[in-house]
Formats: C-alpha cells, sequence, structure tokens
C-alpha cells in the first residue's frame, strides 16, 4: 500500500518516527520525502499503520490528510529513502525552543553537548531561518557548511537515536562556533559566553548573533544608554528573563500568558509589571504599565544566562531604525557598540521575535514572526496571489491552492534596505512553497506608500496585473479570514491613518463589508491634520486643530504659531481616525504629547483607561450625511478641555469616562445598523483594538445587544495583517 501523508512533515522527525512504528509493526517498505508530501509504503496494514502513527507523532509534526492506494512495488526490508523534489504542498517547518531532552544534554556533564550552544534534535531548533530550499535535508540548509564528524554521523544513521535524520545535527567537534569581538573586530580570548556576560554586567551595550538574527543586550540600568545610541525615543524594549519562577517576580500572568512565554514558539509576551519592579523597569518601557518578555529559546541563551548576574537583560532586534536586523558579521559592526559575540553559521533568512499581547477576546499577535512562520490559514480563493502590505508593521503574503501563507515580520518598509528585505521574504517563501506563477500582486490605494515599488516590481516579472485594495476594506478583510467569515460583517476598523476614498485619512471607520466589497457606513468627524504628517507625530497639533475648530484659545503653542494653524486650517487633510482622537485625549490629560513610536500617545493612554472610573458626562453626538453616519467627537473636546485635574485618579477617570462613551456609542450604533441588516457579529480590527480596555467595550457592548463579537486570533491587528486583507480581496475579485 502507498500512503502519501499531507502537513506538518518536514524538519520535524516525521520520517524516522515513520521509520521506528513500520520497524516495530515488521511491515517491509520505505518512507521518501519528495518534497510536497511524505510518501510510505509499506507490505500490509496500512490502517493500522497510520492509526499507530498518529499516535507516536512528533510534537512538531502535524498530519492534516493522508492518502492510501494500493501499489505493486517489491518491497525490501524498511527504509528512509533520499528526499527528492516535486510540486511543494508540504508544510515548511518553524523554529521552535530547545527542548527539554536538548536542555538535558546541554546541562548534564560527561555529555559531548554539555555547554554547547548549538544543541538540537528533530523536534527542536532552527528551521525556517537555515531553509535555503526543500526538502529539508542538510544540503539545503546552512548547516551544510558544516560536514558531520563520525559521532554525529552514528547519530544520524542510527534509527533509535532522537537524531536520526535530524538535518541540523552538530556538536562541539564538528558544529559552528561562537567568539568575541571587541567594537574594532579585534577577537576577545577566553571564555567568549564568560566574557560577554562580564561586560553586560559592567554596562557594556553588545550583539548577540542567534538563529534568525541578532539582539542588543544590556542590563535595564542601561536602557537609557541604549536609547541615545540606538535613537528609538521612548519605544519600549524587550527582555529575556533567566526561567519562569524569575519572571513572575517582575510581572504577573494568567494561564494563557504562561502558556505562551513557555510554549515552543517562546514569543514575547506583553504583561503587566508588578508594582514593587516598576521604577526598575521605567526605563525598559517608559510610560507604560506593561512588559516584554520572553524567555531563552536557544542553549545559547541558556549558555549566557549561565553567566550572568542579573535576572534579565534587555534583547531587541539589532538594526539601525527603520532597516532589518542585522544577520551579516562584518554588517553587524556598522552599529557601534560595544562587544560583539557572534558564530559562524550563516542565517538563510532573518526572523523577528514574534510579540503577542493577550487581549479580553484572547491572543493577539502584535508581530506574527519566529516560531509562528510560515503556518498557513485557510484563503477564501484558490489563485496564487501576493499581497504587499501598507507602509507600517508590513508583511507579505502567498497563496497557494487555498492556504494562505504570511512571511516573516518585515518592518517599516520606508527604506531601501527594508523594501528588499520585503522582496526577498516574499520571494523565498513563494520559492519554498514551489510557486512559480502569480495572478495578481494587491497593494494598498495609498499612492504614496513605498510598497508599491515591490508590487510593481513583483507584477513586472510574474507579468500580472496590479490591484489597489482599500485599506480599512482589506482590516475587514484579514479579520473575516483570521475568523474564518464569509461576510457580509459589519467592522469597526480603528486605527491611526489611512488613505481614504475620498481622500481624507481615515481611521475611525465603520464598514459593512465582505470580500468582494464594502459601504462606509460610520465615521467619526473630520479633524485637520495641520502640517500632514507633522500632526500624526505631534499630538499638539492635533489638540490645537479641535480648539480652533471650537473656536477656543490654543493652549498648546505659542500666538505666532497659533496664527500659522488657523491660517492652514482650510487646507490641511481631515482625518476621521480613533488613533489622532486618542492621541489628543492622551496630550490634553498631560499623558503623552510627543510620538516617538508609532501609536505612542494612545498606548500610553491604555494604563490610565485600566484603572479610571467612567464617571463624568460626555455628549456623544451623531449627523448623517446620506448614508453615511458621522459621529460628533470634536465637541466632547469642550468638556475635556474645561477640566480641572486635580490628581492621578482624575485625570484616569476622565480619560476612561471620554473614551468610553465614545467607544460605546460608535459600538451601538454598529449593532444597530448589524441588527437591520439581520447579521449576528460584530468584529474590531486595526491598531486600536490592541488596547484592553476598548476591546472589552466594544465586546461588552455588542453582547449585551444579543451580537458575537469577533475580534483577531491568528492574524495581526494593525497593519501586520493587512497583506492577508488584500490576498483574500485580490482572489475574491478573480473569481
Amino acid at each position: 500500500m502507498k500512503i502519501t501523508v499531507y502537513g506538518i512533515v518536514q524538519g520535524v522527525g516525521f520520517r524516522p518516527t515513520v521509520y521506528r512504528v513500520a520497524k516495530a509493526m515488521g511491515l517491509r517498505g520505505y518512507v521518501l520525502n519528495n518534497g510536497s508530501n511524505v510518501v510510505i509504503h509499506v507490505d500490509r496494514n496500512a490502517d493500522e499503520f497510520l492509526k499507530r502513527l498518529k499516535e507516536a507523532l512528533p510534537s512538531l509534526a502535524r498530519i492534516d490528510r493522508a492518502d492510501i492506494s494500493e501499489s505493486d512495488e517489491e518491497l525490501g526490508e524498511f527504509a528512509i529513502s533520499q528526499s527528492t523534489d516535486g510540486v511543494r504542498v508540504s508544510l515548511i517547518p518553524t523554529d521552535t525552543a530547545i527542548c527539554g531532552q536538548c536542555m538535558d544534554d546541554f546541562s548534564a556533564r560527561g555529555n559531548k553537548r554539555h555547554m554547547f550552544p548549538f544543541t538540537n534534535c528533530t523536534e527542536c531548533g532552527a528551521r525556517f531561518t537555515v531553509i535555503a530550499d526543500l526538502p529539508f535535508d542538510r544540503a539545503r540548509t546552512s548547516m551544510s557548511d558544516f560536514p558531520m564528524c563520525p559521532s554525529c554521523n552514528n547519530e544520524y544513521a542510527s534509527p533509535e537515536d532522537r537524531r536520526f535524520h535530524a538535518q541540523t545535527i552538530s556538536c562541539p567537534e564538528c558544529g559552528p562556533k561562537y567568539r568575541l569581538f571587541e567594537r574594532e573586530g579585534k577577537e576577545i580570548g577566553g571564555d567568549p559566553f564568560a566574557e560577554f556576560a562580564k561586560r553586560i554586567y559592567e554596562d557594556s551595550v553588545g550583539i548577540l548573533k542567534g538563529w534568525g538574527g541578532m539582539h542588543i543586550v544590556c542590563s535595564f540600568e542601561n536602557a537609557s544608554r541604549l536609547r541615545s545610541i540606538y535613537r528609538r525615543g521612548e519605544k519600549p524594549y524587550a527582555v529575556m528573563m533567566r526561567d519562569l519562577e524569575t519572571t513572575m517576580k517582575y510581572v504577573s500572568m494568567d494561564d494563557d500568558e504562561r502558556e505562551l512565554l513557555t510554549s515552543p514558539q517562546r514569543p514575547i509576551v506583553l504583561m503587566k509589571k508588578v508594582e514593587r519592579h516598576l521604577e526598575e523597569l521605567e526605563g525598559v518601557s517608559p510610560g507604560l504599565n506593561n512588559l516584554g518578555v520572553m524567555l531563552p529559546y536557544s542553549a545559547a541563551h541558556l549558555l549566557l544566562f549561565r553567566h550572568l548576574k542579573q535576572d534579565g537583560v534587555i534583547m531587541t532586534s539589532a538594526n539601525p531604525p527603520g532597516e532589518p536586523m542585522a544577520i551579516d558579521n562584518e554588517k553587524a559592526f556598522d552599529l557601534g557598540l560595544d562587544v560583539y559575540l557572534m558564530h559562524d553559521r550563516r542565517i538563510i533568512h532573518r526572523c523577528d521575535d514574534s510579540v503577542v499581547k493577550v487581549n479580553s477576546d484572547g491572543m493577539n499577535f502584535l508581530r506574527k514572526s519566529r516560531g509562528f512562520v510560515p503556518v498557513p490559514v485557510e484563503a477564501n480563493h484558490t489563485h496564487a496571489v501576493i499581497g504587499v502590505g501598507a507602509q507600517w508593521d508590513v508583511t507579505g503574503s502567498v497563496t497557494r491552492d487555498g492556504e494562505m501563507f504570511l512571511t516573516q515580520y518585515v518592518g517599516e518598509s520606508q527604506q531601501h534596505p527594508t523594501l528588499q528585505y520585503l522582496d526577498d521574504a516574499i520571494h523565498h517563501l513563494a520559492k519554498l512553497l514551489g510557486v512559480k506563477e502569480i495572478d495578481a500582486i494587491g497593494l494598498d490605494r495609498h499612492p504614496r506608500y513605498s510598497t508599491r515599488i515591490v508590487a510593481k516590481r513583483l507584477a513586472d516579472e510574474f507579468d500580472c496585473e496590479m490591484v489597489e485594495t482599500q485599506h480599512y476594506h482589506a482590516h475587514a478583510a484579514s479579520l473575516m479570514i483570521d475568523r474564518k467569515i464569509d461576510g457580509p460583517l459589519v467592522c469597526l476598523t480603528w486605527d491611526g491613518t489611512g488613505f481614504g476614498d475620498d481622500g481624507t485619512s481615515w481611521g475611525g471607520e465603520t464598514l459593512l463589508a465582505d470580500y468582494s466589497g464594502y459601504e462606509r457606513i460610520g465615521t467619526m468627524e473630520g479633524i485637520p491634520l495641520l502640517g500632514g504628517d507633522k500632526a500624526v507625530v505631534d499630538p499638539k497639533r492635533v489638540v490645537s486643530a479641535i480648539q480652533l475648530m471650537r473656536e477656543r484659545e490654543t493652549t498648546m503653542v505659542d500666538s505666532k504659531t497659533s496664527d500659522l494653524f488657523s491660517k492652514m486650517m482650510a487646507k490641511s487633510v481631515k482625518a476621521s481616525s480613533m488613533g489622532r482622537v486618542l492621541d489628543a485625549v492622551s496630550c490634553i490629560l498631560d499623558i503623552s504629547c510627543r510620538r516617538t513610536y508609532e501609536g505612542e500617545p494612545a498606548i500610553k493612554l491604555e494604563r490610565w483607561l485600566e484603572v479610571g472610573e467612567p464617571r463624568f458626562e460626555f455628549d456623544l453626538g451623531f449627523e448623517r450625511s446620506g448614508k453615511l453616519e458621522i459621529a460628533k467627537t470634536v465637541p466632547m473636546f469642550d468638556t475635556l478641555l474645561d477640566m480641572k485635574i486635580a490628581s492621578d485618579q482624575e485625570r484616569a477617570d476622565a480619560a476612561s469616562s471620554f473614551v468610553k462613551t465614545l467607544v460605546v456609542g460608535l459600538t451601538e450604533r454598529a449593532c444597530e445598523i448589524a441588527e437591520k441588516k439581520g447579521l449576528k457579529q460584530l468584529g474590531l480590527t486595526g491598531g486600536v483594538s490592541y488596547n484592553g480596555p476598548i476591546t472589552a467595550w466594544v465586546r461588552e457592548t455588542a453582547t449585551a445587544k444579543g451580537l458575537t463579537f469577533v475580534g483577531h486570533r491568528r492574524i495581526c491587528n494593525g497593519d501586520g495583517g493587512i497583506s492577508t486583507g488584500q490576498n483574500a480581496i485580490v482572489g475574491a475579485r478573480l473569481g
């Protein structure tokens, strides 16, 4: 019998498991990886064999389908046959944290991999980041530079060994090696990990090369120096803690957060700081009540913490602002830091750490990358389509045979190196998937988004059409793909900025959408963006515009600037943006009046919403313009501007009162529309939906109205999910 198996069956110890089950049953035959799936030939008992195989699956393997057919091949003693190439339909293995057995090997004195920073087996370690092509064999990975020693070769060839056919197997004798360097590239002698840890303790800022990129490493106390070097304003840094027990001293966590933190994917998890460490961690995530934490996920991290005296260290992606993370040793020295702990294994493809947050409706991805890509989601079409994303938090998407695959996180696309990275990531993913022809390219309608350059290049290369998609339609479509909704769906699409059909800036929209189209049925009153993009990074301009609209004195700027702003009002593009409204609230309440990273004023507002009591009265009115209902948000600011805030609790109460009034009012109107249309669900998407209190208020309001709340679970809420929405919309238009 011939059994063809589809699923996650490459690079996860699947074939060795097939071998062991077949041998245990006394079967004759062979198993073969053909680059598209795994083919198994057995001489008898195929159904029983499959049953036992499913019971014995490695933790990372997954069988989606198994087809059984008759075969007349002559079969000998069961063996693993040489891989071949074929039509790519298998799933690509992800990078996963070091497993418990490998941790034991790493820790055991006398074991040949004792303290070896590249310890791994068939069930753990780097996969996606070291694969040049499929099938996943050593010759197609960066481990091809390191021939196996006799000892490793014996393990690799032994069916009873858990490193049987482990393509990235190595040991201190034959594997990659770490070395330590000064800023100028001069090698530092001695134990590289011990010396690196010593220098980090002594306030150096260093670089650690890992599986899919490099991290900048320093102590918590050194956060301010890192900010001055790195020019990142007050953007929060992620940290790596020694272990789970240590982490619990610094942050509080629920069961879901603990499960994510210790999962094989080992993402960065945003969790609430505990009171006694607020001051110590203020420099790490200024103005925020949460901290992004990850646990060690490689043997190199475990080795580093063997020597570190600290409970944890800042560990953030090593990239110049706006550019991709460094992966080449020589390029890393351009960052001009103090000390470099580097290894000599090539990184085939960079992959940043994933970032997740447990929200009121489940897990949200702020960044979906290492450990979670390229795992597919079900597409709404069977065409071969590429989506190139928007402008910030960019990812790409590729569809193949009804499945949609996302690239790893790429980042901000304004700089040429990041655009090239997006291009490379899409090509690499298409290559691994065996996609050689593309039907169409999806891109954002915004005429100045730099991702259009990549879209045009891809359209020329594949000789296919480019299809523009509206930003908020793409947000809604990404949510529908995420939650497997065919539509139509009434969806609140709330974020900072997106190009509107009328030439204004949107961001506070209520859409009635399916994949083929949308109707804008609700919005917020437009606020002039004084100076265009300057208003996006300077909330005082938004506040000044609101004050001028209400014929009030401008309190954020001097009289000369106020006169200039008055003249700019009529010519400025207006924004119907929830993000800009939240920025204005944050600034008026003196929480944050300066944006040094994407969404900063609104993000810093969240902790005040969490503790505020919505006890103040705000009135939200609505007016109609044809079929469009407009929320009159600007008059609400009169009450806020007139308030005399006497304490932090009053500040929190004022913030929560204003924002809850607005959120509940918009949600109730959206629910009424859904009810009139006979729909049973209400969606929320966009960057604002990461905000815990706002999401909770939308969910509570929808539930009270008898509707099911729909939020993100598998695809990024923010612009990291735009490429999936683009892909879905284009696929629907192709029919």
